[in-house]
């Protein structure tokens, strides 16, 4: 039976305390709200004391922080509550305008890395600045040892930049998806690229992949839309006339307001114009509940986690009369 494993913190639904004149309150993804004093805000946890215990809340798993001290503000002045990351990954803004390949490209491309591993390489894309990023769980399959190379423009110069504490954070096997994130101590904020739909694409339309095909990082190929509705093995999928080869699995694909629209996984062996992607709807599904497909280093290709099974109950031994 599958199990949806929640955060720990994601559990708690306090009401105030004593204690407090004002409360602080870190509202939860999950829903819930946590009430007391903040001790302290790091780039990856909240610390905040709830008056019989401190409790440390993970940063993926904040909504919002409203603090005590806005709500003291005098009320011609509007209280503005410190935000923080409302979303694990950026969402598409409607009005976006589209533009030319390589406007976006310029935008966009240093955001698009590549994925290195002992048995082979292939793409991703960043989603946050924090360093997390989607790839193709075919690209990471079976290994541990992964690097990222990302291409940072420094005064429009491409530096490299090779980070190699990579962690796995789930992984799908079945949807052909991974979360990764880059660890490294001195790794800066990193620039992202947003999320958007691939239900509003029409055929034809124009889309672009930057990946780093048979190794050659930062390529670019254009195409359309041409299909919405591929069925392969089960699964639905963009189909594409943008060049997709060996190297490109797990890179993004984009329209041309530059929002990630597919993931891209596959082509049609001895052919060319015939790529196929994952749609953004399946990958942001995967990313609201990477809870569920958590990865588990005692098992690293099950793409789910499951709780343990209950224990039987113990008989208390009869007393002796």
């Amino acid at each position: 039976m599958f199990i949806r494993r929640l955060g720990l913190l994601s559990l708690f639904f306090l009401p105030c305390f004593g204690g407090f004149a004002a409360h602080d309150q870190v509202l939860l993804r999950e829903k819930g709200t946590i009430s007391g004093k903040i001790l302290a805000e790091k780039k990856d946890q909240v610390v905040i004391d709830v008056g019989y215990t401190v409790l440390v809340v993970p940063r993926d798993q904040v909504s919002r922080i409203l603090r005590a001290t806005d709500a003291l503000e005098p009320t011609t002045k509007q209280s503005q509550p410190l935000e923080t990351h409302l979303d694990f990954y950026r969402k598409s803004d409607s009005d976006a305008p589209k533009r030319t390949v390589r406007e976006l490209v310029a935008q966009l491309g240093e955001a698009v890395v590549q994925v290195r591993t002992p048995g082979g390489l292939g793409s991703g894309f960043i989603l946050n600045e924090e360093g997390y990023l989607i790839t193709n769980f075919h690209v990471i399959e079976g290994e541990t040892q992964i690097s990222i190379e990302v291409y940072h423009d420094k005064n429009g110069q491409i530096e490299r930049t090779n980070y190699k504490d990579v962690r796995i954070i789930a992984i799908d096997r079945f949807a052909d998806l991974a979360l990764l994130k880059i660890d490294d101590e001195d790794a800066p904020a990193f620039k992202n690229v947003p999320v958007g739909s691939a239900d509003p694409l029409d055929v034809g339309e124009g889309v672009f992949a930057i990946g780093s095909p048979l190794g050659l990082e930062r390529t670019v190929t254009e195409g359309i839309v041409s299909t919405k509705t591929r069925q392969m093995q089960g699964r639905l999928y963009l189909q594409t006339s943008a060049q997709i080869n060996p190297g490109n699995s797990g890179g993004p694909l984009f329209n041309l307001s530059g929002e990630v629209v597919g993931v891209t996984n596959m082509k049609m062996t001895f052919s060319e114009g015939l790529g196929f992607a994952i749609p953004a709807e399946q990958v942001k599904y995967f990313l609201d509940h990477r809870d569920a497909y958590a990865y588990d280093s005692e098992n690293p290709n099950n793409a789910f986690r499951y709780l343990p099974p209950p224990r039987r109950p113990q008989r208390k031994a009869a007393s002796a009369k």
